[in-house]
């Protein structure tokens, strides 16, 4: 009963002119036409407003057409009912900005997104209500779906900004990769997904809707790919009447502290998305074209503050050269030859053993060919229509006529660059430096009490990383040797004796759990043990998040093999947060509430809070802070956090996962700039530094090819 819904979707104006966006098995159609639409991922709270015309106009020279972006509900609705959509947060603006500079938008809602983010995007507060299961056939879930999703779509309608009112919104996607875990649910998977369609088609936005990994996505909603290597491995659309989507072709890959950067060449990319065009393809969207920041706690568990950092535009928006400009000559190709692809009859044919090409010719006489080698160690010499070409290891040729050829995804035409950074202040004043030690409660000091280890999340509800856990007991003279014993599902756990830090562990993003063992000193009498428990960012991911557990789950004290003393269902007091956080000392107007002393530096402890001042650099480029000498923590710049730190995570080959973090350049001020930091080791402020960032052109190419224009 949808069919004439996907026959006829949409009549709006944008730019101007009336717009009609429909689909049919080759591709989308606007206003009349086919498209073979290039897409990019910029999300906007990963950047700035000021970024952000900056991002669209380097996505737009760079060949896209679309700019895509996921809708992050635990932004927009911190508490239930209660919104915010400023600043970062503030979606119209983004779009509208996509829309000035003359490209579309892929609104992701969701509206859990995963997205290496907090929680998946859901807010904590989902957690609490009653009988709620996420992501599946239940009711409470359902009800707070659907009321955010209508929120957004209204909030879309109300500023005209779907196609169908002339705006720029072409495609809206519903649920993310749901088939991953969809099984795990049984029979309410299925008739969730059909509820998510309907209930998604019934919004009545004007444009298709989309869901990515969701082989059985109901028509008329468009099932898509997702993945590296989406030419290989999608099977197609799940009906002859929709077109072949790539709603995610990831351009890199996240990277979690105590991990190496995923580095995906220019070529390879090329590679896929041609072979994805060539089995009839015809949206590619990159993932990410922007990665941008996680500022504040927004990153998921273990994923570092950067995000896609080897997009074809790095962190800071600078283009990552041969990687965007390559992608670019590629766009430009593709549209030379789009005609043929959209129109023509499709064969394909063997030309040797491991290449093969695709042709599409018109009946008018417009041809495309792809010449494909799947060898990828060695030349190939092919003959295709009666002429010799030589076919590099692990390419793509295309023939825009059949004969000429325009671009080959191994042929690298474009200039390399590197990223240069220059130090432009250094913070190696004691006498610039103040500190403020964190303090350690005690059981009896603790809010809050209960009889076994809580749940970490569901105590903290996310307020804050931190989680105090306290008990005090009194040993027997036997306990000579003690040694604290602590199993945990967080993510780093602190301890500490009587107030003495005693040590630390953690795990890492592929151990779900990790134990700390270390020997302790007791006095005679009572003991008051306290551990910190901490999380770098909730899961954003698997089925039945909502019932999952992080935090303490065993503690012993260990006097002898025989003789110890377990804790794990005991008296236990609790405190949620840091007392820094609780004073919110990292900003200017409460720097007044904690008793700020002199920097020691023969005296530097965990837990300790560090402020300093500094002046903006002069110039343009972007800014960041080197915090290579610091240990695992949190910065604020003016009161705004520029993330997490875990600079002491360091990877197999003895490196630091992230030592660079992104300062906006709209978070400072000419002068007096706020600099807090928050170290739970023992790391070194008086080392790091501010830097600019730039890139320098490495060398040009020459290129065989005509670029097309």
């Amino acid at each position: 009963m949808w069919w004439w819904w996907a026959a006829v979707v949409v009549v709006g104006i944008v730019g101007g002119g009336e717009e009609e966006v429909k689909y049919d098995r080759r591709s989308l159609i606007i206003n009349g036409q086919r498209k073979i639409i290039f897409s990019g991922s910029i999300h906007y709270p990963r950047s700035t407003p000021q970024m952000w015309p900056a991002l669209i106009g380097k996505a737009q020279e760079g060949g896209l057409d679309v700019i895509q972006t996921y809708v992050f509900w635990n932004l927009h609705e911190p508490q239930p009912g209660e919104y915010d959509f400023s600043g970062r947060y503030d979606l119209v603006k983004f779009i509208k900005e996509v829309q000035e500079q003359g490209l579309y938008v892929c609104l992701r809602i969701g509206p859990f997104i995963e997205s290496e983010w907090t929680y998946g995007g859901f807010p904590f507060w989902l957690h609490d209500v009653p009988d709620i299961v996420y992501r599946s056939d239940n009711e409470p879930f359902k009800f707070y779906m659907q009321n955010f999703t209508t929120k957004i779509v209204n909030l879309m309608k109300a500023e005209g900004l779907y196609a169908s009112q002339g705006g720029p919104i072409i495609l809206s996607q519903i649920e993310n990769e749901y088939q991953n875990i969809e099984a795990a649910f049984g029979e309410k998977g299925p008739s969730y997904v059909h509820w998510a369609a309907n209930m998604a088609v019934e919004l009545q936005t004007g444009v298709p809707w989309v869901m990515c990994k969701q082989t059985d996505a109901p028509d008329p909603v468009i099932n898509t790919c997702n993945g590296m290597r989406c030419g290989e491995t999608f099977a197609g659309p799940n009906s002859p009447k929709k077109p072949s989507m790539w709603t995610e072709n990831w351009t890199s890959f996240y990277q979690v502290y105590g991990g190496e950067p995923y580095i995906r060449s220019a070529e390879d990319i090329a590679f896929h998305v041609i072979l994805f065009i060539a089995k009839n393809g015809s949206y590619i969207n990159y993932y990410m074209y922007h990665g941008g920041t996680n500022f504040g706690r927004t990153a998921s568990a273990y994923v570092i503050t950067s995000y896609y950092d080897q997009a074809p535009l790095d962190e800071y928006g600078l283009t990552r050269q041969p990687k965007w400009g390559h992608l670019k000559e590629l766009h430009a190709a593709i549209k030379l030859c789009s005609t043929p692809l959209l129109q023509g009859v499709q064969t394909n044919i063997s030309i040797g053993q491991l290449q093969e090409a695709y042709v599409y010719q018109e009946a008018t006489g417009g041809c495309v060919a792809f010449l494909v080698n799947n060898d990828g160690r060695n030349n190939a010499s092919i003959q295709f229509r009666n002429v010799s070409y030589q076919l590099l290891p692990k390419s793509i040729s295309i023939l825009s006529d059949c004969e000429n050829v325009i671009f080959n995804t191994a042929k690298v035409n474009t200039e390399y660059n590197e990223r240069t950074t220059t130090r432009s202040q250094t913070f190696d004043d004691v006498n610039g430096w103040e500190e403020f030690k964190d303090s350690t409660p005690n059981f009896l000091d603790a809010p809050l009490k209960s009889d076994t280890l809580l749940e970490h999340m569901n105590t903290t509800k996310d307020k804050s990383d931190y989680l105090w856990c306290t008990f005090s007991f009194q040993p027997n003279s036997s306990c000579t040797e003690p040694v604290l014993h602590v199993e945990s599902l967080g993510h780093v756990a602190h301890a500490f004796v009587n107030n003495i830090y005693a040590g630390a562990a953690h795990g890492s993003h592929d151990v779900k759990g990790f134990t700390l063992e270390i020997p302790i000193e007791l006095i005679d009498g009572m003991n008051n043990i306290s551990i910190l428990s901490v999380m770098v960012g909730l899961p954003d991911s698997g089925a039945f998040l909502e019932t999952r557990f992080a935090g303490l789950r065993e503690v012993e004290i260990q006097c002898t093999e025989k003789d110890l003393y377990n804790f794990t269902n005991y008296t236990w007091g609790y405190q949620v947060g840091l007392l820094g956080e609780k004073l919110q000392i990292y900003k200017n107007q409460n720097l007044g509430n904690a008793e700020w002393s002199k920097f020691n530096l023969s005296s530097k402890q965990p837990l300790t809070w560090y402020k300093t001042v500094f002046d903006a650099p002069m110039g343009s480029d972007p800014i960041a802070l080197d915090l290579s000498t610091m240990g695992k923590g949190e910065a604020w710049v003016n009161g705004q956090s520029i993330g997490r730190h875990w600079v002491s995570f360091q990877t197999s080959k003895g490196n630091s996962s992230q030592t660079l973090y992104h300062v906006p350049r709209s978070f400072l001020q000419t002068t007096g700039n706020l600099l807090v930091l928050l170290e739970e080791f023992q790391g070194d402020p008086l080392q790091i530094s501010l830097n600019t960032i730039s890139v320098t052109n490495l060398h040009q190419p020459i290129s065989n090819y005509p670029i097309p224009q």
